[in-house]
């Protein structure tokens, strides 16, 4: 048996990577096609909207707008796939392994397909150029399902320890992070190039700098990184479908991901609404908005060291409790801020707690859930269990999606603060469902497991005491 080197935090840092492209990408979209594809320019935040002549942008169906319906259809189809690709992954055998191909295969159309998006839908014809977004939408997240599947399975399989568990959650959720910051700064980006290009290519010219960069940043660990060198991984003989059942038919399972479902539909909403809130209501110019993301990520990624040594002391359930009651005081300042950078600043530091908290811990805990698993049944199926993770939060988001456009259909502040309360009741209820999540019970299963004679030994003694 060929032996496997051992995995390193230097592992993790080039696999970290991947995260930061993909998250840029991803923040490109959920961030700012919205806001350039619906609402009216201002005086002030001139950009908003630009794209918006070329949509259809009255409701088509009650209060549900035809933008809000393609980006809940994307979504909602990115969901569906997420199974397919996952039971594709798992039950693969390729030469360099069961993820790092579909890595390496797909960084390149992805980026392509994020560019696109904000360069095609923009014919005379307003039909074509609804039917060409639709399309696009469900290619991008298609290709992002492709990679960002395998590249999640990876995070349980490079895990092997509980240490390595919580340390590459804390490095993918800081690249993430990062990514999604670097996302805040088109705007500005876009207006350094405006004089020479006009408005519309600046913004466009402006995405596929960041494209590129994801790129490069996704090909770097799917090269550098020898999947079989560290992974003795064997082929999944589950259907995809039937690997979903009965990954949903583990209890703990179902209780994280009715948590993890309300919460991102939560996040989603205030995500989505984050450029509005603070060009509507605090009435802030929209190139403040990389300004207050990087104070935000800057005291995230400082709590950081806390939030891992922490959650190795006490356990992650109570701390990502903590984060889901952080979150709901966020969104309650949102509701209520008034006009003025200060409120920008305020949001920022707030966020930045629960950020840290929720942008490490709740991977390692499906990494747990997948590790306990793979050990009672001798299948590793952890492309699955991220996959059904993700298919259950992009339903959430999806609904997130329907729910910002509708809601916000008039424009009004009002509008803008009702999306903001919706938040804070459902991650309010996200936080009372994960009290029922075990992880202790998880964690010392895991123990009995991989060490079957000490533990049987430890429990002897303790029924002796």
């Amino acid at each position: 048996m060929k032996e496997l080197k051992p995995i390193t935090n230097k592992l993790l840092w080039i696999f970290a990577l991947g995260q930061f492209g993909w998250s840029l990408l991803s923040g490109i979209v959920s961030n700012w096609m919205v806001y350039y594809y619906t609402g009216v320019p201002s005086e002030q935040n001139p950009n908003t909207g630009v794209f918006a002549s070329g949509i259809t942008q009255s409701p088509i169906l009650f209060k549900l707008t035809l933008f809000g319906l393609v980006l809940a259809a994307g979504r909602i189809f990115d969901a569906i796939t997420d199974p397919l690709i996952a039971g594709w992954s798992d039950r693969s055998n390729y030469k360099g392994g069961r993820r790092i191909p579909f890595m390496r295969v797909m960084a390149v159309p992805f980026s392509l397909c994020t560019i696109a998006l904000f360069v095609l839908p923009q014919t005379q014809n307003t039909g074509l150029n609804d039917t060409v977004l639709f399309v696009l939408l469900m290619v991008f997240y298609l290709f992002m399902t492709m990679f960002c599947t395998p590249y999640n399975a990876l995070i349980a399989e490079l895990g092997d320890t509980q240490q390595h568990r919580i340390n590459v959650s804390t490095f993918i959720s800081f690249t993430f992070i990062l990514g999604q910051s670097i996302s805040f700064l088109l705007p500005n980006v876009a207006g350094a190039l405006e004089a020479s290009v006009g408005q519309k290519n600046s913004i466009r010219f402006s995405v596929a700098i960041m494209s590129v960069i994801a790129c490069l940043s996704m090909l770097i660990p799917a090269f550098y990184i020898k999947e079989r060198d560290y992974i003795d991984s064997k082929p999944s003989d589950t259907k995809p479908f039937k690997s979903l059942a009965k990954t949903f038919s583990n209890g703990q399972f179902r209780r994280f991901v009715y948590s993890d479902v309300i919460y991102f539909f939560a996040l989603t909403l205030f995500q989505t609404g984050l450029a509005f809130y603070e060009t509507q209501l605090m009435e802030i110019e929209d190139t403040w908005t990389f300004v207050l993301t990087a104070t935000m990520t800057a005291i995230s990624v400082m709590l950081y060291p806390f939030v891992n040594i922490f959650a190795k002391k006490i356990g992650k359930k109570p701390i990502i409790i903590t984060g889901f009651f952080a979150y709901c005081l966020v969104f309650g300042i949102t509701v209520f801020c008034g006009k003025g950078l200060i409120w920008g600043f305020i949001i920022a530091v707030t966020a930045a707690f629960p950020m840290a908290i929720l942008g490490i811990l709740p991977q390692a805990c499906v990494a747990d859930v997948a590790e306990v698993t793979r050990l009672e049944t001798g299948e590793d199926r952890s492309g699955m269990f991220f996959a059904a993770r993700t298919f259950a939060f992009k339903m959430g988001q999806a609904l997130a999606l329907v729910t910002f456009t509708s809601v916000t259909v008039s424009q009004t502040k009002g509008s803008y603060r009702t999306t903001a309360a919706i938040a804070f009741v459902t991650c309010f209820i996200g936080a009372v469902i994960f009290f029922s999540f075990n992880e202790k019970q998880i964690l010392l299963r895991i123990k009995e497991l991989k060490n079957p004679k000490k533990e049987s030994i430890y429990r002897e003694m303790r029924k002796r005491v």
